[in-house]
Formats: structure tokens, sequence, C-alpha cells
């Protein structure tokens, strides 16, 4: 069986015609996804193209699962697992260990409780208490403790899961960080929170979902909070990558557990994108390029949520239930509440 260190290394040339139909459609509906994002009322809620790229593909991939040619099939894969991969490793251009280091101690000290608590927590509490497999629990999980949608993606090729359980929970992420995104200015502005501008930002940073849902709901509650909370949240994104070595290698330790033998999967990508990361960090490239890079890797990323979209197969999602809501909920109930704790006694006392 191929390892992502055999895909890695493997350069014996392969075959680019049967991907370009498959590629072709994807690049198109990821076009309509981009522009169709670019709406007014689109704009307003801070939905994305990713997940618009997301839904479309599901959509086309359900209404016409009958009518699309087998020919498609490759390079529909081929967005969904390795433009994916190429997009998480560039994704690192969006983010400096200078702006890590600037939230001081404290500030990184909050993230790793919060990307640590809320994954084991989501673990324990959708394999054991809900009976949730170990993939819908983990990328679940993922998506509210990281980054939201693109944590639940690149955790996807770690996990090995299939599309609808991916798609259940990027799902899930829309949701509750959506309502996140809605409720938190709100709750600032009713004053019934003991914290100030700056300290708000860090809550919301440690404690949204995606890194939109961070950036809309800081910016409206003013450009202190916003400042703070990018930064915070940036921090937690830069996070992934351990995250992603950590899952593996408890998904390998409990194969052995369970008398397997499967190997730790090492998430190359994950590898990479610390390495831009940090090769962003020297400010080598011109501020130009780099943005030129971050909107092409967006377009990549929708590529893979459109691909994602187009195998997803809404009937199976009749087997998985209520599960990763009520998961995702108690999730966004601690997200909640330990994120107001922590910013309290951290930077508000």
């Amino acid at each position: 069986k191929r390892t992502y260190l055999d895909d890695l290394m493997d350069s014996s040339p392969r075959p680019i015609q049967p991907l370009v139909p498959g590629i072709a459609l994807v690049v198109l509906l990821s076009v309509i996804a981009t522009w169709s994002a670019g709406s007014p009322l689109l704009t307003s809620w801070r939905i994305g193209p990713l997940i618009v790229g997301l839904l479309l593909g599901v959509v086309v991939g359900n209404a016409a699962s009958d009518r699309l040619p087998p020919n498609l099939d490759a390079g529909i894969t081929f967005s969904a697992k390795r433009i994916l991969r190429l997009a998480i490793i560039l994704y690192g251009f969006r983010i400096t260990f200078a702006q890590v280091a600037s939230v001081g101690a404290a500030g990184i000290a909050l993230d790793l409780f919060m990307v640590s608590s809320t994954l084991i927590l989501g673990c324990f509490l959708g394999v054991r208490w809900l009976g949730l497999d170990k993939e819908t629990a983990i990328l679940t999980s993922a998506g509210a403790a990281i980054c939201g949608a693109a944590a639940v993606v690149a955790a996807e090729p770690v996990v090995k899961s299939e599309r609808h359980q991916t798609a259940m929970a990027v799902a899930t992420v829309v949701i509750f960080g959506t309502l996140a995104m809605v409720l938190y200015p709100m709750v600032y502005r009713s004053g019934i929170v003991p914290l100030n501008e700056e300290a708000f930002g860090v809550y919301i940073g440690a404690s949204l979902h995606g890194v939109a849902h961070a950036v809309a709901a800081s910016d409206a509650v003013g450009p202190q909070a916003a400042n703070v909370a990018i930064i915070v949240k940036m921090t937690r994104v830069l996070m992934l990558a351990p995250a992603l070595l950590v899952i593996s290698w408890w998904l390998s330790r409990s194969s052995h557990a369970d008398g397997g033998k499967a190997p730790i999967t090492i998430p190359w990508f994950a590898v990479g994108f610390i390495l831009v990361a940090g090769f962003n960090s020297f400010d080598l490239l011109p501020p130009s390029l780099v943005d030129q890079i971050v909107v092409i890797d967006k377009f990549l990323l929708t590529m893979a949520m459109t691909g994602l979209g187009l195998g997803t197969v809404l009937s199976k999602f009749r087997g998985l239930g209520t599960g990763p809501f009520k998961l995702a909920l108690a999730l966004f109930a601690w997200l909640i509440i330990a994120g107001f704790t922590g910013s309290y006694f951290l930077f508000a006392v």
C-alpha cells in the first residue's frame, strides 16, 4: 500500500490526459463559485468561495450523478486530494513566525490549550458518548479546534475518511462558525462580557472556527479587536501541522491496540506547510507576489472543496444521523466557555 512518502518520492511520469476532463469541470465550477462568492449577500455573510464550491459540487454531483461520464472521476479525485495537499502547503504564505511571537507566551499557551483540549474532548465525546466513527469525530473536532473547513480537508487524507464524512464535518463548521460570527459582536456590544476590546479580540481568535469567521466577528467589534484576533487565529492555524502529526500517531497507536499494524502516516504536506511559513517569515518575496500566491492558493482550495463536493453522495449522510451536529454543538459550547475563561484570566485580570 502506497504511503504519502511514496507519493512524494515517486518521480515516475504520470498520465495527464485522463485527468484533464475532471479537472476542467472542477475549474469551471470553482470559477463560478469564486464569482458567486463576490456577490454582496455572500460577502456580507462572509461565505467564501470554498463553501460555495463545496455546495455547488454537491448539487452538481448529486443532480447529475448518473449522467456524468466516468472519465471525470480521475480529475475530480486528483483535485480533492493532490491539489488539496498543494493548497495546504501554500497556505503557509499567510503566516509568519513573527506574527506568532507577537501574541506572546500567554497567547500561544491559550491557543495550544484551545486546540489540544478541543481535539481531545471532541474525539472522546464523539467516539465514546455519541458512538461516532473515529474519522467523523476527528474531522468535526479538527474543524472546531484549528481553522474550520481548511482543517477538515487537511485532516481528510490523514484519517482516510469518506467524502461524505468530510462534507458533514465542513457543514458543522459552516453552521456553528457562522452562528458564532453573528453572536460574538452582539454579546460584546451588550456589555455583559467583562473584556475590553483587545481582550475580546483574543477571545475571538482563540475560539471561533474559521479564519473568515474570526475576521468578520472581530471587524464588527473594532480595529483593536481585529488586529489581535487575526494574529491569535493565525497562530492556531500554524498548529495545524503538529496536530495532524499527533492525529496520525494516535490513529497508528489505536490500530496497534486493536491488533492492527498500521504505520504512522506522516502528512508531508503539513511539514511543507510549516516550511513555507518559515520561509515566509524571512520576507524574501515582495508582498505583492505573496498576495498573488495567496489568491492562487485560495482558488486551489476552492478546487479541492469543489472536488470534494462532486464526490459526495447525500444518501450516505443518513448513516451518520445527528451525531456530528450534536458533537459540533458540544464543541461550540466548549469553545465559548473555555475561550472566555482563558481570555479573561490571561488578558483581563
